[in-house]
């Protein structure tokens, strides 16, 4: 009798420490599934839309406007098979500052301060006071960082003849770092990022890196210019690596993150000093593409002729694709990746010889057209497909709302969360918007799921057109106004209405009244 007591007394205790343990599992799981998520926004500089190789394939083909590019991408194609593509993404200004600044900000140029690229001969910078997503996200409780390329500041000579960063004109000051990017030293234009990681200068074997963790530059403090010398992608995400292993303690483990990291590739120079050699030679020398020809460059309004660097830029997009695969993996390691909103998206395309032009800065789709790839095993369903026209006021609304910080977003920003519209697709979606804004410095225009409207002027010749891009996909054809009158009725208007909702300098200089109606809304 007693041996039968004990053992009932011993399956007794068994289960009790069974069921305790269950209990503590539990309670871990629970603080982990209350956890906000990480945000990762992945920003490759001038990254085609069509870039990526899951867009050769039938379920994403259908979509494409024109032809993919011949591309291999395996991790980009699995955070779009694993995720959310975006088949209507569009850069509203498809140059570098101006869209780092809508990125930031929410808003559109006239609000945030940067109308062209931040050069050593303008003014142009993201005004300081304005709230960004960095600032948003590190009010709500999270470590925030950022890696790579910023172009958001006015650059001024504060730096000596070394490169160091003194902060006045006056002797040893008085340099300048470079004629574009320049260094965003500590303070209010830094935006509350706590971790500082910037390569500045389009060198991508040889930039000119700065940062705020002495260890990340060889001991140097925050301002001294450090020259790794390794090809940016590859330097950076060993950066990240380390930071999400957090082995020195320099984010608090407890908190969620919001990380930018900005790649500069596979924007030019397109040389082989500064393209990653091995992709080209595994997968786009002349063995597989033995001249550039239209099985390389297939869109069919290209300048074989212009688009000579072909290889080079695709290879960095392989490159760029293989270490977006390091930080993924790591993520992984740490058992982060399942709550953590990735983003992947560009400032801008790269024309790539199409309408015989290389580089970006006009409105046709080449220029305009972005990757928007969101991964989130945990909060969305894989594989969607979204046909949203979304444009990049609207990163910051969306990435703050998917994160629960809906009620965190400022009134003045002007981008539209789209959130609700990404966790739940089969929803009621209202905001759904009919069109996009579009701008460069000297031209305004409207894209809608057909048409392109644009009209330019200023210091440049006035010209007024229409795309038809369902039955012209390579806008080989100039439709005027007179040709299809209700339809640049239907889109003129539209463009007034943007026009007096962001602001812009067109609607407050009533700029081609006679045709566009600066008419609000009812």
């Amino acid at each position: 009798m007693k041996i039968v007591l004990k053992i009932c007394l011993l399956i007794f205790c068994v289960i009790a420490i069974s069921c305790k343990n269950e209990k503590e599992q539990l309670a871990k799981e629970n603080i982990k599934s209350d956890k906000k998520p990480n945000i990762l926004i992945i920003y490759p500089d001038q990254l085609r839309r069509y870039s990526a190789g899951f867009w050769s394939e039938d379920k994403y083909k259908k979509h494409v406007i024109g032809k993919p590019d011949p591309v291999v991408t395996p991790n980009m194609d699995k955070l779009a098979k694993n995720g959310v593509v975006f088949t209507q993404a569009i850069s509203n200004f498809p140059l570098c500052s101006p869209a780092r600044g809508m990125l930031l900000s929410g808003m559109y140029p006239e609000q945030n301060g940067i109308w062209n690229n931040c050069r050593k001969d303008r003014k142009d910078k993201l005004k300081d006071e304005i709230p960004t997503i960095t600032d948003l996200f590190y009010d709500a409780g999270y470590n925030t960082s950022y890696f790579g390329k910023c172009h958001w500041l006015n650059n001024d000579p504060l730096f000596d003849n070394k490169g160091n960063y003194v902060g006045t004109i006056e002797e040893p000051g008085g340099h300048y770092l470079n004629k574009y990017d320049t260094y965003i030293p500590p303070g209010k234009s830094r935006h509350s990022i706590e971790y500082f990681y910037q390569s500045v200068k389009d060198a991508h074997v040889d930039p000119l890196v700065f940062s705020n963790i002495p260890n990340t530059i060889e001991g140097k403090k925050d301002g001294e210019l450090h020259q790794p010398k390794i090809f940016t992608p590859k330097n950076e995400a060993q950066k990240i690596v380390e930071y999400l292993q957090n082995k020195n303690s320099e984010r608090d483990n407890n908190k969620p993150f919001c990380m930018i990291w900005s790649l500069n590739p596979p924007h030019n120079p397109w040389n082989d000093k500064n393209t990653d050699m091995e992709m080209l030679k595994k997968h786009y020398d002349t063995d597989k593409f033995p001249k550039i020809d239209s099985t390389l460059v297939v869109r069919k309004n290209a300048d074989l002729k212009i688009a000579k660097y072909a290889r080079h830029y695709f290879a960095n997009v392989t490159s760029v694709d293989k270490y977006i695969g390091i930080v993924i993996e790591e993520l992984k390691k740490q058992n982060q990746l399942d709550n953590t909103i990735i983003i992947l998206s560009s400032d801008h395309g790269e024309l790539l010889g199409s309408h015989g032009k290389k580089g970006k800065n006009i409105i046709e789709m080449e220029a305009m057209a972005v990757p928007f790839t969101i991964h989130w095993p945990k909060g969305i369903k894989a594989g969607t497909i979204n046909n949203t026209l979304l444009s990049v006021p609207d990163v910051l609304p969306t990435s703050m709302g998917l994160a629960g910080l809906k009620n965190n977003i400022p009134n003045e920003v002007e981008g539209i969360d789209f959130s609700k519209n990404i966790t739940k697709p089969s929803s009621n979606y209202k905001n759904k918007p009919e069109s996009i804004l579009l701008l460069l410095s000297n031209s305004r225009g409207i894209l809608t799921d057909r048409y392109t409207l644009c009209i330019t002027g200023g210091k440049k010749p006035f010209e007024a057109f229409i795309y038809d891009n369902v039955n012209d996909p390579y806008q080989l054809n100039k439709i005027s106004f007179n040709e299809k009158p209700k339809i640049a009725t239907q889109l003129l208007k539209q463009l007034g209405e943007k026009l007096i909702a962001t602001n812009d300098p067109w609607y407050k200089k009533r700029r081609y009244k006679k045709i566009i109606p600066y008419t609000k809304t009812q």
